[in-house]
């Protein structure tokens, strides 16, 4: 079994990075497959669960947060309104996450992934970061964006997925021991963030239990 949970900063690369490392390892990209199963586990469209992933439909997060982001992140947050409805879709990308730990192949991008299933010591979560400024020209690079675009989604973005964290799991998504492997994917190629990424998910997998 080889799973990876990938966290990826905004402008870090990693839906890039995240398919070429299922390629590499002969797994799956669990990208649209993860909201599709929450679907069926919810019996609602697929429509609606894309509508409620944190990775395909980042928006979401903005909306979910929106009145979190002037609260101070170290005192109890309120769970507003629209996570009460959110939150059925959150619980059940977990469950889906957790049975993947069991039994499942795959790369796994965003999601919490990393954090949901930090205590399971056989999946490999790892981080993608690297300093803002390169971020934002890496965006403007593999998007096609400009600037000022770029600099408004990096603030939105890694905003909104830090205050989801601290909410939600009363996390650091920047905590170094949440994962096995921390890389600045604006420094290193991509290409050989893949292959480091590649070369841990194997060690691990070899020395599982």
């Amino acid at each position: 079994m080889t799973l990876v949970a990938l966290s990826g900063a905004y402008g870090a690369g990693g839906s890039c990075i995240g398919p070429a490392l299922a390629e590499r390892l002969r797994v799956p990209f669990l990208d649209r497959a993860i909201p599709a199963a929450v679907a069926v586990e919810l019996a609602v469209p697929f429509s609606d669960a894309e509508a409620h992933d944190e990775q395909l439909n980042a928006s979401w997060i903005e909306r979910l947060l929106s009145g979190l982001f002037a609260a101070d992140l170290s005192a109890p947050l309120p769970v507003p309104a629209p996570a009460r409805s959110g939150g059925d879709f959150r619980s059940a990308t977990e469950a889906l996450l957790l049975r993947m730990a069991d039994d499942g192949d795959g790369v796994v991008l965003g999601r919490g992934g990393a954090i949901v299933l930090r205590d399971r010591p056989s999946v490999l979560r790892a981080r993608l970061h690297g300093p803002r400024e390169r971020r934002i020209q890496q965006a403007m690079r593999l998007e096609g964006m400009d600037l000022a675009t770029a600099q408004r989604r990096q603030r939105e973005l890694d905003r909104a997925h830090a205050t989801y964290a601290k909410h939600f799991y009363n996390a650091d998504i920047d905590d170094p021991s949440l994962y096995h492997v921390v890389l600045d994917s604006t420094t290193l190629p991509l290409e050989a963030c893949v292959e480091m990424l590649l070369a841990a998910a194997l060690a691990l997998a070899a020395n599982a239990p």
